[in-house]
């Protein structure tokens, strides 16, 4: 519709310039004696296409900037703000796509406090941009409601795999979705169900010099989603419980995969140990450091999307001699 009225716009401003260089030939033809006219009437249809024309290109830009607002809202529905607090642990998450002027591409992330513990995804759907974004949606929908109702996390997997083979429907061809699975109980353990996904770092709070940063690798990987059906037996992964103070930070693999001018692929684990410092590990500063940090290494030039999430386990353990008192009710 704006580049209709946009050629519109052109015709229009053109038409008027043909009529009046017209005139001003026949005003020649028939007044010769008045030759300061015809540049004078030649000027006039010049000034009045730069007029329409400035005015076009505001509409324009106008139309362009709603454009714009009105896709940032419909993708922030997609793939919402994570809260910074949830049950006890702190979050942040980072976002960078490939595809300029594009908020989400095909890296999906969300986080939930559920009655089975707090449940997080991450996954990494094939190709990038605005075209991966209706099957984000149609697992991340899928997430939301399985997260609440299924109570194995094997469940909420399977309800995955069910949505995503209904949005690609009988051609889905080798499309496909890589998801990683997480769920950490009251107690700060962790279990996993990984389907092709890089597993997450964990960082270590250190008193002195920057955070330890590690990969977990607790357990076997499936294939992504949509490839293959699930097998009858999931390989639950139990992961070291993450101690108050300590952080695990999960990503897509187009973190791991930016290369720089030379073809240097960043170095992840090291940005993260030193966006973590000393002290207390900071979710959403981590977030920012990595992100600028794979901005200056790649110059800006993504060549995937980039997905972050940081959770910092901020629950307090209870002293050892802590007793839970118990409430008497009278029999009577």
């Amino acid at each position: 519709m704006i580049k209709t009225r946009a050629v519109c716009g052109r015709r229009v401003g053109l038409a008027l310039s043909a009529v009046w260089l017209l005139c001003a030939v026949v005003w020649q033809r028939y007044c010769p004696h008045h030759p300061l006219l015809v540049p004078l009437l030649s000027a006039v249809p010049a000034l009045a296409f730069a007029y329409a024309y400035r005015g076009r290109r505001s509409r324009l830009v106008r139309e362009l900037e709603r454009v714009r607002e009105v896709a940032a809202a419909a993708q922030e529905v997609v793939l919402r703000p994570l809260p910074s607090r949830l049950e006890g642990i702190e979050m942040a998450r980072g976002y960078l796509s490939a595809s300029r002027g594009a908020a989400v591409g095909g890296d999906l992330y969300e986080v939930l406090a559920t009655a089975h513990g707090l449940r997080a995804v991450i996954g990494d759907v094939r190709g990038h941009g605005l075209a991966a974004i209706g099957t984000v949606a149609a697992v991340l929908g899928s997430f939301r409601e399985a997260a609440h109702e299924e109570a194995e996390l094997a469940g909420v997997l399977r309800r995955l795999d069910r949505a995503l083979r209904r949005h690609l429907g009988a051609d889905g061809g080798e499309e496909f979705v890589t998801v990683l699975l997480l769920e950490i109980g009251p107690g700060g353990e962790v279990t996993a169900l990984n389907c092709g996904h890089p597993w997450p770092y964990r960082l270590y709070e250190q008193p002195v010099g920057p955070a330890l940063a590690r990969q977990i690798t607790p357990g076997d990987v499936l294939p992504p989603l949509g490839l293959f059906p699930l097998p009858a037996e999931l390989p639950l992964a139990r992961c070291t419980a993450l101690r108050p103070g300590d952080a695990l930070v999960l990503h897509t693999d187009g973190a791991e995969d930016a290369r720089d001018a030379h073809g240097t692929f960043f170095p992840l684990r090291h940005a993260l140990g030193e966006a973590a410092g000393s002290g207390p590990i900071i979710p959403a500063a981590v977030v920012a450091a990595v992100r600028a940090a794979v901005l200056r290494h790649t110059g800006g030039r993504l060549a995937d999307d980039i997905a972050l999430v940081a959770l910092r386990n901020d629950r307090c353990p209870l002293p050892a001699t802590f007793t839970p008192r118990v409430k008497r009710t009278s029999l009577r």
